[in-house]
């Protein structure tokens, strides 16, 4: 009966050693690393995916979105001033897109931040800021002096899909 133990305790001896041998060989080597994640440097500005009928406004250094559309196949820059309800245009922007402001007539009182001024109403047939196109955008050409910038405002918001404000970027979409 010893002989017996002695035997069973020879063989599971010969086992261990043999796959200890197996084991050492099959994973020699450095041990493996928990997988690394690639390093991601934070960029200062990420630039927003817009997609199909959408246009990106950026902020320009004045702190101010702007938007350069084209109305009538002229190219208008265009503040963007979600406090105003109307489109407003300058008395320049109409001469350049042939309004002929001068034979308008300005019978709409308007307040501004800069004070009273009167307006003419105009129907626009079209905005189109990159691929952002609004149709029949009502609109006012204001008398000359008061009003430094054209502004785009929610008679043209008003009619978009969604706008949002992201970062640095204003996106459009129709």
């Amino acid at each position: 009966m010893i002989e017996r133990i002695i035997g069973l305790l020879v063989g599971a001896f010969a086992i261990a050693l043999v796959l200890s041998f197996i084991i050492e060989k099959r994973f020699s080597g450095p041990l493996p690393q928990a997988e690394q994640r690639p390093t991601i440097a934070k960029a200062t500005t990420v630039e927003p995916v817009i997609g199909a009928n959408a246009a990106l406004l950026r902020r320009e250094d004045d702190g101010h979105y702007w938007g350069r559309a084209d109305i009538g196949g002229t190219n208008v820059k265009l503040l963007v001033d979600t406090g105003a309800s109307i489109v407003a245009l300058t008395w320049q922007d109409a001469q350049r897109l042939r309004l002929k402001p001068e034979e308008l007539d300005f019978i709409w009182s308007i307040n501004t931040a800069n004070g009273e001024t009167f307006g003419a109403s105009i129907l626009l047939p079209t905005i189109r800021i990159g691929d952002v196109e609004i149709e029949n955008v009502e609109a006012m050409v204001m008398q000359d002096g008061l009003l430094e910038h054209s502004l785009l405002g929610m008679s043209f918001l008003g009619k978009l899909y969604s706008y949002e404000f992201k970062q640095n970027s204003l996106i459009i979409r129709e």
